[in-house]
């Protein structure tokens, strides 16, 4: 393995520098001031401050729409993952088993990564809008009266298929590198003995993914609790009736709209904490699959 040397020692942290600024800017600091601001309380214009301690924190506990917002992330979250997942994994198989054209459907199947998650919302907005859209016409003719605006299942189908389709091509991307690196001598030595394609699937081919499919589960929970706040304003705003107001779009509307910056501060705090128990779980899984 080649290792390279510097023969300055101020060279290579000029050039961790940036990265180390950026971290601090945009990560640390904003982090610390969140921390700071979970044991605060003050008015919407900033000129009254008290320190409440843990007030803040006991009073989510208290609130039956942050304890709302607490299932209806877990809902989302489930759904999201399960359902983008799922399809990439299909997906993946699919594009492994085929011989010619695999690097054409790769690349069509990538680009939708490359949307970001407000524009995909806004996609998948006037795909189901109940006046413009084609699947609400379509719906009608089975009998099935499509409304997002009023109807909190439709509200939550709607973000779901939009959330996951976005995160489709991330999958997609990981399950065909770990389909690829599966041994093919495994597989036809299974067909050899009389195994069929579904039970190659389960008994070899699913645990040899395992590691991939821990890593992606624990990234696509991250991704509907954070990322998909572009796809939740772009479509519901949180409706109706907080149906799909999940707890990243309710930091938002509590800090922002309803200036209530101590709750929203310690929403984030809850946040924070609920993704570094996540990443540690993630880091300590692969760490045993390395001594393994």
């Amino acid at each position: 393995m080649k290792r390279t040397i510097f023969n300055n020692q101020l060279l290579p942290w000029l050039l961790l520098a940036p990265q180390l600024a950026i971290t601090f800017i945009f990560f640390l600091w904003p982090a610390g001031q969140a921390i700071k601001q979970s044991f605060l309380r003050e008015d919407a214009f900033g000129i009254n401050t008290s320190f409440v301690g843990l007030d803040n924190f006991t009073a989510l506990l208290d609130s039956p729409e942050y304890l709302n917002s607490l299932q209806v992330t877990a809902v989302f979250a489930v759904l999201v993952t399960a359902l983008s997942m799922g399809l990439s994994l299909l997906l993946a198989i699919a594009v492994d088993r085929m011989i010619r054209s695999t690097r054409v459907y790769t690349t069509l199947l990538v680009w939708p990564y490359a949307v970001a998650p407000a524009v995909a919302g806004i996609l998948w907005w006037f795909i189901f809008n109940p006046t413009i859209g084609i699947m609400p016409y379509l719906l009608d003719v089975i009998g099935y009266d499509w409304d997002h605006i009023s109807s909190k299942t439709d509200a939550m189908i709607l973000v779901v298929i939009a959330s996951a389709w976005k995160q489709i091509s991330y999958n997609f991307l990981f399950f065909v590198a770990g389909l690829q690196a599966i041994p093919a001598s495994m597989r036809e030595a299974a067909a050899i003995d009389g195994a069929g394609p579904v039970r190659r699937f389960f008994d070899i081919t699913l645990p040899l993914l395992s590691p991939t499919t821990f890593f992606l589960l624990v990234v696509n929970i991250v991704y509907a609790m954070f990322d998909t706040f572009g796809v939740i304003d772009a479509t519901t705003e949180g409706g109706p009736a907080q149906a799909t107001n999940i707890m990243v779009y309710k930091v938002y509307f509590d800090g922002f709209v309803g200036q209530n910056i101590g709750s929203s501060a310690a929403q984030s705090v809850v946040l924070m904490l609920l993704v570094i128990t996540l990443t540690v779980i993630q880091f300590r899984w692969v760490e045993k699959k390395v001594e393994y």
